[in-house]
């Protein structure tokens, strides 16, 4: 008994899909707890931006990796990593299961697959040659860099996601071989948990409609009132925390780079954008159940009897 795996459950799916009120049924029929695979959730003063669960909502659930970071501060996934896996001894200790909610696809894996992160602490020397030739050239400039020697991993990561693209430009200039070999081999690697991995979806055009309503909802709950405040606080689009959807295009709006209008037209579309890439990332995932709303005639108690009875036959519950 001492080599049984420990259960592990995953929830997710792209944006807006419906995850929240789903996860809440499914960790009172688990006795489970969350954790928040969201890489925005983590942060104070986020909520409207980040979708955040209220208090209310949680109806007694416990969740872990809300609320608990400034927006100053620096949330990235071998953090993440490290504190799920915090988390996560927490619930095994109350003899309950963890139950990754979020739509994070890599922030999922790290903890899947156990992806080791601890390398060597990088050439701060060319990190920062990296910092200054983006801030010089632009963004696009070093994705062009990293394009020519890692095709697949200027294909995952967004030209905007500096941080990404230069740590994958520092890895080949310490190792002489592309970060994606490297994802690669820990992709392959036997998953330490016994888990369930599931996908919720719905179709295209559903998902779509129900993107642009939530971010009018979001625009009557005050976002731009939450990202004023933020902008007030002294956060600005160089930090992770404001790199967000929801955040930088309405900063954008707040500095008089656009009008209102159309950076919530930007938002919507690459709120879009960032749901297709999310189920492009589920698809290419290994072991994942994919659970299609349509399928169940969008009946939340019928999805969760499939999950529950895929639960025990992984023998993760009795």
């Amino acid at each position: 008994m001492m080599n049984k795996k420990r259960p592990l459950i995953i929830l997710t799916g792209p944006t807006a899909v419906g995850k929240t009120s789903l996860s809440i049924a499914l960790a009172k029929q688990l006795n489970g707890e969350i954790i928040s695979a969201d890489s925005m959730q983590v942060y104070r003063h986020m909520d409207i931006g980040s979708a955040k669960i209220r208090k209310e909502e949680m109806q007694g659930i416990r969740h872990f990796l809300v609320d608990v970071l400034e927006p100053e501060e620096e949330f990235h996934v071998a953090r993440f990593q490290q504190m799920a896996k915090e988390a996560m001894r927490k619930i095994y200790e109350q003899g309950k299961i963890p139950i990754l909610v979020g739509g994070t696809g890599f922030y999922i894996q790290a903890i899947v697959k156990d992806i080791n992160f601890e390398e060597n602490d990088g050439d701060t020397a060319y990190r920062m040659e990296m910092e200054a030739l983006g801030a010089e050239k632009g963004n696009e400039y070093l994705h062009d860099l990293l394009r020519q020697i890692d095709a697949v991993s200027a294909d995952e990561i967004h030209a905007n996601n500096r941080k990404r693209v230069i740590r994958a430009l520092e890895y080949y200039h310490q190792t002489g071989e592309p970060i994606s070999l490297h994802n690669q081999r820990e992709r392959q690697k036997t998953s330490p948990y016994n888990f369930a991995y599931f996908v919720l979806n719905d179709k295209r055009e559903l998902l779509y409609t129900r993107i642009n309503q939530r971010i009018d909802e979001m625009l009557d709950e005050g976002l731009v009132e939450e990202v004023r405040n933020l902008k007030k606080r002294g956060c600005h689009k160089g930090m992770v925390s404001m790199q967000g959807l929801g955040y930088k295009e309405i900063l954008s709006y707040l500095e008089g780079e656009c009008s209102l209008d159309e950076a919530v037209e930007i938002l919507k579309r690459d709120t879009r954008h960032f749901a297709k890439r999310q189920i492009t990332w589920f698809k290419r995932e290994n072991d994942v159940i994919w659970v299609e709303k349509d399928q169940f005639a969008y009946d939340n108690r019928e999805i969760l009897n499939f999950m529950m009875e895929n639960c025990r036959k992984r023998g993760i519950i009795d």
